[in-house]
């Protein structure tokens, strides 16, 4: 199986899933930015970069997404993985790519899609936040979940302690999710729900505060 991955900075879900040693072809990695930190890690380890800058085209979003499938096509691409690409995508995009495109999110949707996840999370008090994979639709961050990772609220926590929590877990099940997509242990049924063909895993719950 062939991907590509997306990104628009440092990408360490990028790494976490090139060094996963999947079994997938990484056709390339695109970045919207030039300068993103993640082409340089990418090229170090083997992987063909393309750099489309988003700015060239200006308010266009959809002259700057047809040129990006035309890459993506061009790589004879089976599956796109968005790993911090900073850009909404257009519905023709989407819908081009749909049930072969998969993000990572850091929270535990539906709760808190969008930007500043670990922010609002200590903002609301929650007392577990976490992080998700799910297949991409037009709906930002609304599409059918593949697997999420839960960790626990702390006290003292900050916007940037609970982030490198969650970002540790975000790079555990961005490979997972890719192993089981490029594995064919995933199904979308006609209720918008994933089933994952996979080992039962045992069963546990995440209570906190602990008490």
């Amino acid at each position: 199986m062939r991907a590509v991955i997306l990104i628009s900075g440092r990408g360490s879900n990028m790494e976490a899933l090139l060094r996963a040693n999947l079994p997938v072809e990484f056709a390339a990695v695109i970045s919207n930015r030039p300068q993103a930190g993640g082409l340089a890690i990418a090229r170090s380890l083997g992987v063909e970069t393309i750099a489309l800058d988003h700015t060239v085209y200006g308010a266009d979003r959809a002259a700057f997404d047809a040129a990006l499938a035309a890459e993506i096509d061009r790589l004879r691409a089976d599956l796109v993985c968005l790993a911090g690409f900073m850009r909404v995508l257009t519905d023709a995009f989407v819908q081009r790519y749909q049930g072969h495109m998969l993000n990572i999110h850091p929270a535990l949707l539906p709760a808190f899609p969008g930007l500043d996840t670990h922010a609002r999370a200590l903002a609301a008090g929650v007392k577990i936040h976490g992080c998700t994979v799910h297949f991409v639709t037009p709906e930002v961050d609304a599409g059918p979940i593949v697997v999420q990772a839960a960790v626990p609220v702390l006290d003292d926590d900050t916007p940037e302690r609970l982030a490198a929590r969650v970002l540790a877990q975000e790079h555990r099940i961005y490979p997972m999710a890719v192993r089981w997509y490029a594995e064919g242990r995933l199904h979308l049924g006609a209720d918008g729900r994933v089933r994952v063909d996979a080992p039962r895993l045992p069963e546990s719950a995440l209570i906190s505060p602990n008490g």
